[in-house]
């Protein structure tokens, strides 16, 4: 049986790279795709290929900018010749105050954040539709419960949730589209240690998810929900029981 071929994009390091090397666990072959880490990208691609040779490869590209994404979509079903799934985990996060907010602020947190993954998954889709294969997003819990401080990345998340959704009418039955939501996995650096008691102290399991969390729950989406489209998988210990 051929191995399913993945794309991931921003999975050189943190959540992104916890999934590349999870699906790669699983015998699939992987495209990590990175802006800036270059280092980060080479060593992750080295050390899959150490364990299973030509199982993996590395590839630079700028999701803002619309040759660069084209070219991504390009080079990655070059190297298999073939593409069973896209994860658009590639994400930019920080906070844009109502009043100081910037055009440039806009374009980028929702470039990244709804336009790419859009434009992505329409250069994927003649190659996922070969191969039967799915798109799944990494979204937010601050898709729905937008958080104080952070108006446009909120929005550009619910964006990308209803991205999911339409996508999945727009592409199936052939291509299924499904998403992951997070809660408290990874901590912002600039996050106080008060502000973290705060959060744990509103999450039902009373703890902190790992990136582990959401692999488990992207290997799932891929490999064993066959009737499943349109869906969004929240992990988040219960966060979003609270109002």
């Amino acid at each position: 049986m051929t191995n399913k071929t993945v794309l991931i994009t921003g999975a050189a390091q943190r959540i992104g790279a916890v999934i590349v090397r999870d699906l790669h666990a699983q015998g699939m072959d992987v495209i990590i795709h990175y802006h800036n880490s270059a280092t980060q990208a080479q060593s992750l691609a080295e050390e899959l290929n150490a364990d299973r040779t030509g199982s993996a490869c590395f590839i630079q590209a700028d999701l803002l900018d619309d040759s660069d994404r084209n070219s991504l979509i390009r080079d990655a079903c070059n190297f298999k010749n073939r593409l069973d799934v896209l994860i658009n985990n590639a994400s930019s996060f920080y906070p844009t105050a109502l009043e100081d907010a910037t055009i440039k602020q806009w374009d980028e947190l929702v470039g990244i954040n709804m336009k790419a993954p859009f434009f992505l998954s329409q250069q994927a889709a003649p190659y996922l539709r070969a191969c039967a294969g799915c798109i799944v997003n990494i979204t937010d819990i601050h898709a729905v419960r937008p958080l104080k401080g952070h108006p446009v990345y909120s929005a550009a998340k619910a964006g990308m949730k209803m991205l999911t959704q339409a996508l999945a009418k727009e592409l199936g039955p052939e291509v299924r589209v499904n998403a992951v939501s997070p809660g408290a996995i990874l901590w912002p650096q600039t996050m106080d240690d008060d502000r973290r008691k705060q959060i744990l102290n509103r999450i039902t399991l009373k703890r902190q998810g790992c990136p582990e969390d959401v692999a488990k729950a992207v290997r799932f989406l891929i490999n064993d929900a066959d009737y499943m489209t349109g869906q969004v998988l929240t992990i988040d210990g219960g966060r979003t029981l609270f109002s």
